[in-house]
């Protein structure tokens, strides 16, 4: 079945970076498109980036030039590199399957990730 297990998160001071990963299987890596999504505690998933299988890349205005995606066919494995991280940038980070049209639909992301960003 698909599995998505993300990692990487942990503490970093305002300013800091973070890389993040996503280890993926039971489906065929290359063919689809993968997000990352974040999620504050009491409010839902927001799509924040997605890479495609042209490795055409996609985010949010608010991490765009801070947080590069990228994948690794050869590893099945997505990465987020995050850097100057700001407070606001304090989430719990999902990995999923499908782009920012239809990542819902699709219903495959995993248990996530923590990242907290405080001095």
């Amino acid at each position: 079945q698909v599995q998505l297990v993300e990692s990487g998160g942990g503490l970093v001071q305002p300013g800091g970076s973070l890389r993040l990963s996503c280890t993926a299987s039971g489906f065929t890596f290359s063919d689809v498109a993968l997000s990352w999504l974040r999620q504050s505690p009491g409010k839902g998933l927001e799509w924040i980036s997605e890479i495609r299988t042209s490795y055409t890349t996609y985010y949010i205005d608010a991490v765009q030039g801070r947080f590069t995606i990228s994948r690794d066919e050869d590893n099945n494995k997505l990465y987020l590199q995050m850097t100057n991280l700001k407070p606001e940038d304090m989430d719990v980070y999902h990995c999923a399957i499908g782009s920012e049209g239809n990542w819902t639909l699709l219903g495959s992301w995993g248990q996530g990730t923590q990242v907290t960003v405080s001095s």
